[in-house]
């Protein structure tokens, strides 16, 4: 089978709208209140040298992906052991990110429609999507997500009526340490959740231009993401930190004469294609972890079982939409440190070590 492939281009949207996932719907820095802004920023910063270290481990095994390189550095038995680990991440993180969808859709669209409609319903597209495989589903990026920012754009304009900037007083008001709790929160979700980014970049069509995506994935990620964040505050004021879906609410707000209304819509696109996106790739990540763990000969063999297994798990993995908020916000940063910092660390600083090894060995040139 020919080998997938995604452009730097395509890249970079992908890695955007995993960023935005449901994050761009339930919002970072909740504990910072009204300094969400800042939380967010802080956030960013502190991702950048784990994003460093994901693009360090891309470029020294350029065409391998994330399980590849497990079993590369940590060897047969501990990288085995290693990629369950990532696997179940994945797998756990796109049945979270369905639960968020539907959620959403149960509270603010169809609150008599049984939740689990919305989640089979996703489950199966995402299924398709994976089964079609990553070039597809980047090319279907490629195309969608530019028109995505365009309609995040009118909607911001649309807001500056309904903006009071009284809503970011008082600065600080409560110290720093709110505002580090939420930067911590907004560090591991979403901005160091791209470590499951490592499953697919084995398809980038130019091997060393993961820096490049990072970067510019980053930046526009963290630039909607914040400025929608600092739009709910400015709109709802320290409400915005208190409500399941304060983007849902800032929008609602919106009134332009009277043939501007009730655009909210907009958001439910927004937050469909980029949870489609999100779960898509952490089941495409699942399933090559499956691939690798039981030495198959092709991922798309299990794409349907994982799909369906995923949907029952974002089922039954909250009780209710209380619970979802308080594992997003308060439990979550620490569940996924070790998966998003400490086996990161660890794995490049032994892939330097090996690499700087190996370069000593070869034989000088005459």
């Amino acid at each position: 089978m020919q080998k997938e492939q995604i452009s730097d281009k395509e890249a970079i949207f992908l890695y955007a709208s995993f960023l935005l996932g449901s994050t761009a719907l339930v919002g970072i820095g909740g504990d910072a209140k009204n300094d969400a802004w800042l939380a967010g920023i802080i956030g960013v910063i502190m991702s950048i040298p784990m994003l460093l270290i994901y693009s360090r481990l891309s470029n020294l095994y350029p065409g391998r992906d994330l399980f590849d390189i497990l079993d590369e550095i940590l060897g047969k038995i501990l990288g085995k052991i290693v990629s369950i680990i990532y696997t179940l991440f994945s797998f756990h993180l796109g049945a979270l990110v369905i639960h968020n969808f539907a959620q959403f859709i149960n509270t603010a669209a169809m609150p008599e429609t049984p939740i689990i409609i919305s989640m089979f319903f996703l489950g199966l597209v995402c299924i398709y999507a994976v089964r079609l495989g990553i070039e597809s589903l980047s090319k279907t990026i490629g195309l969608f997500f530019p028109l995505l920012l365009i309609m995040i754009f009118i909607v911001q304009l649309l807001t500056i009526p309904n903006l009071h900037f009284e809503n970011l007083k008082p600065f600080l008001a409560n110290g720093l340490k709110p505002v580090f709790k939420g930067a911590f929160t907004a560090f591991a979700f979403p901005f160091t959740e791209t470590v499951v980014l490592l499953g697919v970049f084995s398809s980038l069509k130019t091997k060393k231009s993961a820096y490049k995506i990072s970067f510019f994935g980053l930046l526009i990620g963290a630039i909607v993401i914040i400025s929608l964040s600092t739009r709910n505050t400015l709109v709802l004021g320290g409400l915005a930190g208190s409500l399941y879906f304060p983007a849902h609410v800032a929008v609602s707000m919106i009134s332009v004469g009277d043939f501007i209304q009730r655009i909210e819509v907009t958001v439910a696109i927004t937050l469909v294609f980029n949870v489609f996106v999100k779960s898509s790739v952490c089941l495409l990540v699942a399933c090559r972890g499956i691939k690798k763990i039981f030495n198959l000969v092709e991922y798309r063999s299990v794409v349907i079982q994982t799909g369906l297994l995923m949907i029952f798990l974002s089922y039954i993995v909250y009780d209710n939409i209380m619970l979802m908020t308080y594992w997003a916000f308060k439990v979550y940063p620490y569940y996924a440190f070790p998966m998003e910092v400490i086996f990161p660390v660890i794995v490049w600083i032994v892939a330097e070590i090996k690499v700087r090894k190996a370069n000593k060995l070869k034989p000088v040139e005459v």
